[in-house]
Order: C-alpha cells, then sequence, then structure tokens
C-alpha cells in the first residue's frame, strides 16, 4: 500500500505548529464551527485552535499568533475572534501582527506567501509580502515600542538584530 504523499502546506503548518509551541503559544486541533472569521482557524482564550477539515489558508496560523504574541500578558487568555476586532488598538496590533508574521516567515525559513497569500489581506497578501521582502516595513516601530523588535542598528549595542530578526517573540 502506497502512502498518500504529504502536502507542502501540511510540512509548513507542522513547522510553523512547532515553533509556535516552542514560544508558549498553545495550539490546539479540533473541529470548529463555520462562524470563523478565517477559515479553519481561531483564537479561543489566547489559543489557536484549528479545524484541519475546514483550513483553507495554513499560513493564517502565523498571523493569528502575532495576534496573541503582542498582546500584554495579562490580557493573552482573554484573547478571541471577537476580543481582537473590539480592541481599541486594534489597528496598530493588526500591523504589528502582520510585521510580527513576516518575521516569523524570515526565522522560520519561509516564503512570505506562505501567510500573505492573495485570499486575504483584501486580495493584497502578494503586494504586502513583496513590500517587506524590499525592506518596506510597517508595524516594525510598534514592535519596538513593546520591546520585542529593534528597527535600526544601535551604535551602543553593536551586533543587536534588527528586523525581521525579533528581540524575542512574545510581549512581556
Amino acid at each position: 500500500m502506497i502512502a498518500a504523499p504529504i502536502s507542502t502546506d501540511t510540512l509548513l503548518l507542522e513547522k510553523a505548529t512547532g515553533f509556535l509551541q516552542s514560544i508558549g503559544i498553545s495550539v490546539h486541533f479540533m473541529p470548529l464551527d463555520d462562524n470563523c472569521f478565517l477559515p479553519g482557524i481561531s483564537i479561543i482564550n489566547g489559543e489557536i485552535v484549528v479545524d484541519l477539515q475546514r483550513l483553507k489558508y495554513p499560513g493564517d496560523i502565523l498571523h493569528e499568533a502575532g495576534h496573541i504574541a503582542i498582546v500584554p500578558p495579562a490580557e493573552r487568555q482573554l484573547l478571541s475572534a471577537k476580543s481582537i476586532a473590539a480592541r481599541e488598538q486594534r489597528e496598530a496590533e493588526e500591523m504589528m501582527a502582520i510585521a510580527w508574521s513576516y518575521a516569523a516567515c524570515v526565522h522560520l525559513d519561509i516564503d512570505a506567501s506562505f501567510v500573505f497569500h492573495n485570499h486575504g489581506y483584501k486580495n493584497g497578501g502578494s503586494s504586502i509580502a513583496e513590500n517587506f521582502k524590499q525592506g518596506q516595513y510597517f508595524g516594525v516601530p510598534m514592535l519596538q515600542w513593546i520591546g520585542i523588535a529593534f528597527e535600526k542598528p544601535d551604535a551602543s549595542e553593536p551586533g543587536r538584530a534588527v528586523y525581521p530578526a525579533m528581540h524575542k517573540w512574545m510581549r512581556d
């Protein structure tokens, strides 16, 4: 009997999931209803839940993880798909989640199109990916403000990694 080949998306999802769990973001696999903002993926109580039967775009896991990573720790357990949309700084947090997820792609050596597909980001995913690949970032000053990335080198700290390298993956 010949086993079915494992898709590239499956391998990348496994790589992303392992990374997320290694930095403290829980990922669970279980059925979800059709009311998810993103097909087959949601945030429930600060944890990512994936329904493999409904999941259309596996890279969405990194973007959703970005939302979890950039909120203050005391607020993570309360985070859900609905609460993200209602957050006071949601636009800034969305830009940070985009920048965070791009940095995760670079860190994992995954092409940015895994996250920035054209079925998301108001059909502009490939444009975001191309701009970031060319060093035209947004959201990075806010990542620096919350203490997880550095926008520019600092002469007082030789060798300090700058974005898209991350100083740390989770906000303190």
